[in-house]
């Protein structure tokens, strides 16, 4: 039965708001019984198949390494990211950068009873990592991509970027882990497996080199599903509104950008392309998050009007317009200043924020 069209919640959002559920003695059992077969779990690797939002049509394939690991970590818990994106209507423009857009670590216990903490290194990662994968736990590690193989069209073996993975099986004696990066779920082994770890000889010449930051996730307890999981995300949704810029953060980069294209004549090709992924990546690839994520609010009954996701669907294909023109427009050493572009991004965020918000107010 299709659910009945129905308002988003008034964006007044207290933790007394929150839905409980009672850990029945099904419940209870479900939880054993799932940690048992994590466990389980732990000793071989997974089958992965990437999440329907990483293999349809997108603009941007690729978002960043925080978002894509989490929505193939959820997706592998067997949860449904797609509630946890109502956080995107929150970026900003930074000055120099459009906010580089993560999940709050809040929502997902809210959404999913997944728990993040930090996680105490001590002694050497690979027996911290280890210990948690042993309990069902996947350990994300800020890890350098040098030795990340499902990256050889850019990093592997020829730069050494830092990326987040996500570290649910390890193998200490084949010298062999599974993790999530990006938009799937890949394998290492032999010198990869020393390089994250840092077991090879160059680094046992740098004994004042820091660990790295590390966290882990774990299932704490039941996630929501069906018209709970719905309603929270709504509620979240709305809290984040109450939080959007005061501003059109696109007008903001208007303004810096005859900067920013000084810069991106004078230094050329190295730097623009992580100036495109700080800007029109994050930029673009956020509204394409919130089109679909608005898109799957409405399938579960929400009133939203089909122009608000089909205008922020436009900020995410003009930004890789503008990524194109300034690209060729480098290349050729002539400035463009994109104005068409920001006259079409600008319009579309007016078209997408105010009138979202307005379904609240």
């Amino acid at each position: 039965m299709s659910p009945s069209q129905r308002r988003l919640p008034g964006n007044a959002f207290s933790t007394s708001q929150l839905p409980r559920q009672c850990a029945s003695t099904a419940d209870a059992s479900h939880v054993s019984s799932q940690a048992a077969a994590l466990h389980a779990q732990a000793a071989r690797a997974r089958q992965h198949e990437p999440h329907a939002w990483h293999q349809g049509e997108r603009v941007w394939q690729e978002t960043n390494c925080y978002v894509d690991l989490w929505i193939e970590l959820l997706h592998g818990f067997g949860l449904d990211p797609r509630a946890a994106f109502g956080f995107t209507v929150t970026q900003d423009f930074e000055g120099d950068q459009f906010t580089f857009f993560k999940f709050p670590l809040e929502d997902l216990e809210r959404l999913y009873g997944t728990q993040v903490q930090e996680l105490a290194i001590y002694d050497s990662l690979e027996a911290r990592v280890l210990a948690q994968t042993q309990r069902g736990h996947t350990v994300l590690v800020e890890v350098d991509g040098f030795y990340l193989p499902n990256t050889r069209a850019t990093s592997y073996r020829r730069e050494h970027p830092k990326t987040t993975v996500g570290i649910d099986f390890i193998d200490p004696d084949a010298r062999r882990l599974g993790y999530f990066h990006n938009t799937g779920y890949h394998m290492l082994d032999g010198e990869d497996y020393d390089g994250v770890f840092r077991k090879l000889p160059q680094f046992a010449q740098q004994p004042d080199l820091l660990f790295p930051y590390v966290e882990f996730a774990k299932q704490a307890r039941p996630a929501l599903e069906g018209t709970a999981l719905a309603e929270a995300s709504a509620e979240l949704l709305c809290a984040h509104l109450s939080r959007r810029p005061l501003t059109n953060p696109i007008s903001e980069w208007r303004a810096a950008f005859p900067g920013h294209l000084d810069t991106l004549m004078a230094r050329g090709e190295a730097f623009f392309h992580p100036y495109s992924f700080n800007l029109m990546r994050q930029l673009g690839a956020n509204f394409e998050f919130l089109s679909k994520y608005l898109l799957w609010l409405s399938e579960q009954g929400f009133e939203i009007p089909a122009t608000i996701p089909a205008a922020a669907q436009r900020i995410a294909s003009e930004s890789m317009v503008m990524q194109f023109r300034l690209v060729r427009a480098i290349a050729r050493g002539r400035r463009d200043a994109c104005d068409d572009c920001f006259d079409v991004l600008e319009s579309a965020y007016e078209q997408t924020l105010p009138p979202l918000a307005a379904l609240v107010s």
